[in-house]
């Protein structure tokens, strides 16, 4: 009869400690810039990530790793990607660390969660690697409705290829919506596999990767309207009320002057009236797939509450780089926005006014291509309410934050091989006003680099260019360079970062390796 009682008591306990774990979703977006939320000093109506801001925190100075598939495989893993095999796109470098895809040396938070009792789910933009055969379903998700990357929006479109928990499927399979758009998709079956979850009895852990804003950029044509006329001020314009808000907002200092217009930028006064009509519609629509993407926000945390999961989930939300300034600064308008064979991106124009105030886009490592947004929102385990952390953080930091705040244990092997330490720190304690002890973070990509230890930053442009030294506390919009005036400090984040490169898989570069092997020194 003891044995038997000792028996319940345990069930029970465990049962308990499975109830009071968190569930946590973390949503990943694609190529929205840092300016572009409501709470971020954006005119793009985002009243629901604005609540989530309003009743957590927003990090001021939080950061990605400037494009798509390395800050997904930072994010899933809690490495830096060249560690995790992805430290540029899916083609295989034949290089550690540009495997294009996720090694064996790497879990998935999933992976680790799931032995912690999570239920674990996926929806979205995988692109970590699916053509190699790393797939949701065999990286720790139980259920998963996915795609291997991202490239459209409307059933209709030619890349639309859609995998449900593993199976291909069409896109007018019976199973899904009717006429669906993808970013009402990816919440739709969240809350599918979130309800199996509860069934279960289960914590749960959902990964939601939008590909809103990331182009083609296509809404349907009323959400586009709502929109159109209101860019007829220009770029410039926008930029100017964006950065007054942001100062008002307190997420930038106003010490920090914003970063002049690219050379390539017009001055709006100088574009025709007719390239002002099209270059309006071209922000409408990407601000349409940003308003559309905060109503699916909304519609993820009406249903938590109709649940009654709400108050007990962390919600994680950022993007994967800053805002893209790819075709130009004249952006591409091919065909109509509200269909599927249309092809539009916002160019290096509207790029510039997205990344709000900083310098350079998507693909560098100036803050313009690595700074996001992130909101935390906890009701149960984060007591702030609307306020901000100016604490640093990086994607590294969300494993270590996922493993603290579940109890989940971080594996030293995975399926009878090693598995790296995590890199980041958890940020449970920052959530509540609380700073990390000081460290280094590092980037790379595609030849652009920086590391910042500190409120000092060293960034360079690309492999051949000259390292540049900010002091981001005074100039975060890096203006004003300070390599020649402090040649020590640049010597030794120089130092720092080479060790880096090294450890982590970043050198050699891809071309590089295979030529000197060949006698040849030529450089990709």
């Amino acid at each position: 009869m003891k044995c038997l009682l000792f028996v319940i008591l345990c069930v029970l306990c465990g049962f308990l400690q499975a109830a009071d774990k968190p569930n946590i979703v973390v949503i990943l977006v694609d190529d929205m810039g840092f300016a572009d939320l409501g709470c971020y000093g954006s005119e793009i109506p985002t009243p629901n990530l604005d609540a989530l801001a309003k009743g957590g925190v927003r990090f001021t100075q939080f950061y990605n790793t400037a494009r798509c598939c390395p800050t997904r495989a930072s994010l899933l893993t809690g490495l830096y990607p060249h560690q995790a095999g992805v430290g540029h796109m899916t083609g295989d470098k034949g290089l550690p660390g540009y495997r294009g895809r996720l090694n064996d040396s790497c879990v998935t938070i999933a992976e680790v969660l799931r032995p912690a009792g999570y239920f674990t789910a996926m929806t979205g933009k995988w692109h970590v690697g699916q053509e190699h055969g790393v797939t949701p379903w065999g990286r720790g998700f139980d259920r998963s409705l996915n795609a291997a990357a991202g490239g459209f929006y409307f059933p209709e479109a030619a890349k639309a290829k859609l995998f449900l928990n593993g199976e291909a499927i069409a896109n007018d399979d019976p199973r899904l919506p009717k006429n669906w758009y993808s970013t009402d998709l990816w919440t739709t079956f969240g809350l599918k596999f979130i309800d199996e979850a509860l069934a279960a009895k289960k914590p749960f852990y959902l990964h939601l990767c939008h590909n809103a804003p990331h182009f083609p950029l296509q809404a349907p044509a009323e959400e586009i309207a709502k929109f159109r006329g209101k860019y007829m001020i220009g770029w410039g314009a926008t930029r100017d009320r964006r950065y007054a808000k942001q100062q008002e907002l307190g997420i930038i200092d106003p010490k920090w002057a914003k970063a002049p217009r690219p050379p390539a930028v017009k001055p709006w006064a100088e574009v025709p009236k007719e390239d002002q009509e099209r270059f309006d519609h071209l922000m409408a629509t990407y601000a349409a797939c940003v308003h559309r993407m905060d109503k699916a926000i909304g519609d993820l945390v009406a249903g938590l509450k109709q649940r009654g999961a709400f108050d007990n989930t962390l919600i994680l939300f950022m993007s994967d780089n800053g805002g893209n300034a790819e075709a130009g600064p004249k952006g591409k308008t091919n065909g109509d926005p509200s269909k599927a064979d249309s092809d539009w991106f916002c160019g290096e124009s509207w790029a510039f006014a997205e990344n709000t105030p900083f310098r350079l886009f998507k693909h560098f490592n100036h803050e313009g291509g690595i700074s996001t947004p992130l909101i935390a929102h906890w009701p149960a385990g984060i007591i702030a309410k609307n306020e901000l952390r100016h604490q640093p953080g990086h994607l590294i930091d969300i494993m270590a934050t996922c493993v603290d705040v579940s109890g989940a244990s971080y594996p030293h092997e995975h399926n009878g091989k090693p598995i790296k330490p995590m890199e980041g720190k958890s940020l449970k304690n920052v959530f509540l006003g609380e700073s990390l002890s000081p460290r280094s973070l590092f980037w790379e990509h595609e030849g652009n680099a920086a590391v910042r230890h500190g409120d000092l930053k060293l960034v360079r442009k690309g492999r051949s260019g000259p390292w540049e030294l900010y002091d981001l506390k005074t100039d975060r919009t890096e203006l004003h360079d300070l390599a020649a005036a402090q040649p020590e400090q640049a010597k030794e984040l120089v130092a720092e970062w080479e060790a880096w490169a090294e450890r982590a898989h970043v050198k050699p570069y891809p071309g590089e390796g295979k030529a000197k092997k060949k006698g040849k020194g030529k450089k990709e």
